[in-house]
């Protein structure tokens, strides 16, 4: 019998300490990363794969975004959206 469906191709899920330990090295980077330099400031080697589909999460979650240069955090936290609204807007 001929198989129809195309098994997936298995993807490695990483574990919650490499997503926060990526999200940390891009969000203390402040500027635009290329993925060869988050993994060279990564505190442990990840593997390409692996870092991939953390990028990705990421990017869809809103935490980050990919310029043609790599990629920037750009997640502001619920306290620091809070501040700013508290201020309002000063006209000058």
């Amino acid at each position: 019998m001929k198989q129809i469906l195309v098994p997936p191709k298995k993807i490695h899920s990483p574990t919650l300490e490499t997503v926060q330990m990526v999200e940390e090295t891009l969000r203390e980077a402040k500027e635009v990363l290329s993925i060869a330099e988050i993994k060279r400031r990564l505190p442990r080697k990840v593997n390409h794969n692996t870092l991939k589909v953390i990028l990705t999460y990421l990017q869809e979650s809103g935490k980050i975004e990919f310029t043609p240069n790599g990629a920037v955090w750009i997640f502001m936290p619920k306290e620091d959206i809070a501040a700013i609204l508290n201020k309002g807007r000063t006209w000058t």
